[in-house]
């Protein structure tokens, strides 16, 4: 690679550019453009999620700050607040969802790491709500006077990268999206309370894949046998029937249920699950790491943008987090080619504040010698690819 490059064009580099001009080409994005491409809006918006920028104007601000260095940095010649609005605006957000998607697989294929010895992947499925002004994003209405909208995620527990991303306005209830989930044979998919939703379950069941979701309080089944000699910190664990009429009829056939003490926690937990060969404290620990996709959410709004946005309208929104899911998964996939020996929270930090520095992206890891004070932060920083 060229020592004069950018930093940032260094790591856009690692971009497959011809597969993201095949999308644009599928849904044309670029018909009628001749300045500001979809590749250019693309750059743009990376830069400001690197970046941490605030606003569009802000954005903007920042471009014209280093307008001479537009061309090699990928923007283009056309960069303006009313230009990027537009595209934000008016542009197919399914250009930006494919190549997420992309994005997501290339790093999960790069990032696979086995921590359990079972044979199909694990994936954790929660979502997160991101609060919005509903005098501004009124087709968001959440309730009476609140606005908002949820990021459905299938978190892929091992690789720690999102497998499946879904947006709804917050309205809609964590378990009607369970429909869209892409169900694999063989994988094992945890669920929080939220999602007893035995239809879909028994949808996950006829796909010969399994789940572990922690059961409601007021569950009605009848036991059908126990096991004994129970390991430490299970207090039960028996094959059930479920005994009221709908749930019957949605889940007709025989579950697992496991009742767990977590001594750390002081708390019992009841777990339900179709995964009859492994063992109580597996299907304890399986539920366990359901917490990675907490910190995924927890991560993704502390260092990317999405909890403050550069358009109004439902599209903007959607490309936002998008190109935010992009980034991610760009900085996992460096971080692993590279085999950095920093956190994700330090190699962000560096890349910040060095996206128009022109040494080699190497040797700025190399010599950058970045002391992280979390007590001077405030918070802790989730380690999120750090095992």
């Amino acid at each position: 690679m060229h020592n004069k490059s950018y930093i940032f064009a260094q790591l856009t580099s690692f971009l497959n550019r011809n597969k993201f001009n095949r999308i644009v080409a599928k849904y044309h994005g670029d018909s009628y453009i001749k300045h500001f491409s979809c590749w250019n809006q693309l750059k743009v918006l990376m830069f400001g999620q690197l970046s941490r920028r605030d606003s569009l104007r802000d954005l903007i601000v920042a471009i014209e700050a280093h307008r001479g260095k537009a061309k090699f940095l990928g923007f283009g010649d056309s960069v303006t607040r009313s230009n990027l609005a537009k595209a934000n605006q008016n542009r197919d957000y399914h250009i930006f969802e494919e190549f997420a998607y992309y994005m997501v697989e290339q790093a999960r294929t790069l990032r696979v790491t086995k921590i359990f010895s079972l044979a199909g992947n694990i994936y954790a499925f929660d979502s997160t709500t991101i609060e919005l002004c509903l005098a501004v994003f009124c087709w968001a209405k959440f309730r009476k006077k609140k606005g908002g909208i949820k990021v459905h995620t299938l978190y892929d527990v091992e690789a720690r990268v999102p497998a499946f991303f879904h947006i709804t306005t917050a309205s809609v209830h964590d378990s009607q999206v369970m429909k869209e989930i892409p169900v694999e044979t063989g994988a094992y998919y945890i669920f929080d309370r939220g999602y007893n939703f035995f239809l879909q379950l028994y949808r996950i069941e006829c796909a010969c894949a399994f789940f572990v979701v922690r059961a409601k309080k007021n569950l009605q089944y009848k036991v059908i046998r126990w096991k004994r000699r129970m390991p430490k910190g299970v207090l039960s664990d028996s094959i059930i029937e479920l005994v009221t009429y709908k749930s019957r009829n949605d889940y007709p056939k025989q579950l697992r249920r496991v009742e767990y003490y977590d001594e750390e926690l002081k708390k019992n937990f009841v777990f339900l699950t179709n995964a009859m060969d492994i063992t109580a404290l597996e299907v304890a620990l399986l539920y366990k790491n359901r917490w990675s996709v907490e910190l995924f959410f927890k991560w993704l709004k502390q260092h990317l943008k999405i909890k403050k946005f550069w358009g109004d309208s439902e599209n903007a929104v959607r490309i936002q987090i998008y190109t935010a899911i992009i980034s991610y998964c760009l900085v996992a996939i460096v971080h692993h080619q590279m085999k950095l020996d920093r956190t994700i929270y330090e190699t962000l930090q560096i890349l910040g504040i060095s996206l128009t520095d022109t040494t080699p992206l190497q040797d700025l890891f190399n010599k950058s010698n970045f002391s992280i004070d979390k007590e001077l932060d405030g918070f802790y920083e989730p380690t999120l690819f750090d095992f």
